[in-house]
């Protein structure tokens, strides 16, 4: 692992993209476009519990932010797919470290938490 000198400003830039990526939505849609490119409603079947309304405002996020594209096919009805841009795979890669980083050590996390929930919640001696 690298690490820089101390930029707040980019500090402030980081903070503000892996924030939006460790929302509720926008790493479940980007590993179910890892799986391959989808249309809308394939993409909202994919991605257990989201609404319609959801899934636009991170696709549209998504496409913003250069991890997907949009391709609409000319048909009636219109068709329109989703998939990763190499920049999104590439993200969606590291989603995917973390997620294994996570299922290793949350029986860890979750034994510190308890320590720590009890040692507070302990009546001073």
């Amino acid at each position: 692992m690298t690490t820089k000198q101390h930029n707040p400003i980019n500090c402030q830039r980081v903070n503000a993209l892996m924030g939006y990526m460790g929302d509720r939505w926008t790493l479940p849609v980007l590993m179910a476009l890892g799986a391959g490119a989808r249309r809308f409603n394939q993409l909202r079947r994919d991605v257990d519990g989201i609404s319609q309304q959801m899934l636009a405002r991170v696709v549209k996020g998504l496409e913003r932010d250069g991890m997907v594209t949009r391709t609409v096919h000319p048909s009636v009805p219109p068709q329109v797919e989703y998939a990763l841009t190499s920049l999104g795979a590439s993200l969606t890669e590291q989603g995917v470290k973390l997620g294994d980083w996570a299922v290793q050590h949350i029986d860890e996390v979750d034994a510190h938490r308890e320590r720590y929930d009890a040692a507070v919640s302990a009546p001073p001696d």
